[in-house]
């Protein structure tokens, strides 16, 4: 039976066929040198990127320091030449990436096992803050306005974002702040186990770690689930951002 595919922004395909072709007639639609620039676009390729450096990626992640833009670019080589996508990141760097290979994956490798530690660590803390917007900000409707489109939202149709950096690149800069870029000590993680249904880390002392590292880098806002195609240079734009104290 296929497997679907989800990426961390929400999307999924039911099929690795479905999201191949979703990303291949993304590409068409730009021309060599153009920035892709519409949110859902920028949104799905930067989930994409997320997903190539946690299931691909063996040595230095994609995403780097943070994701400025997407680009549509020729990939040239001995004899060939194919368009592709590249990611321009935040410290100007930029590099290639196959979005077939980002579909294709594999199971859970011991960086997204990692990645998923890291959410665990925040996410009582992230639903705690969504809460706190909508119970004291929301209007008498129970609405938020989305950061990016303005448009009332109610909080069943709301997320709380990573605006910037993204929370793959949190992980990533805590990684080579401990000096795990590569590999991280084998006991760091929770032993799989039968009923387990997510990772953990196995010393509390780590989860704080992350805990107050994610805190002092994140900026977040609540923003509409689906909403009309917008540019993703506005979309960057963080009219209301959200910080932990």
């Amino acid at each position: 039976m296929a497997k679907p595919v989800e990426l961390s922004n929400g999307r999924i395909w039911k099929t690795k066929l479905a999201a191949k072709q979703h990303f291949k007639d993304m590409l068409a639609r730009y021309e060599d040198g153009d920035i892709v620039t519409d949110y859902d676009d920028h949104s799905d390729l930067s989930a994409l990127l997320e997903r190539f450096d946690v299931l691909i990626a063996d040595d230095a992640p994609k995403i780097g320091p943070g994701i400025e833009r997407f680009e549509r670019r020729l990939n040239k080589g001995d004899g060939w030449s194919s368009p592709g996508f590249w990611v321009v990141r935040s410290d100007t760097t930029a590099t290639d990436f196959s979005y077939v290979k980002a579909v294709d994956g594999s199971p859970k490798s011991q960086s997204q096992e990692f990645c998923d530690a890291c959410h665990n660590a925040v996410s009582r803390d992230l639903l705690r803050m969504k809460q706190h917007q909508f119970d004291h900000f929301a209007n008498a409707d129970g609405e938020i306005e989305c950061d990016i489109t303005g448009k009332l939202v109610v909080y069943a149709d709301a997320n709380l974002n990573h605006a910037t950096p993204p929370f793959g690149a949190i992980v990533n800069s805590f990684r080579k702040l401990k000096g795990w870029e590569h590999e991280f000590p084998a006991d760091t993680l929770t032993a799989s186990k039968d009923a387990q249904l997510s990772t953990h880390f196995s010393d509390d002392a780590h989860a704080v770690e992350f805990r107050n590292f994610h805190h002092d880098a994140a900026v977040l806002r609540i923003v509409a689930k689906s909403r009309p195609p917008v540019s993703a240079t506005s979309a960057l734009t963080v009219k209301r951002p959200l910080r932990f104290k």
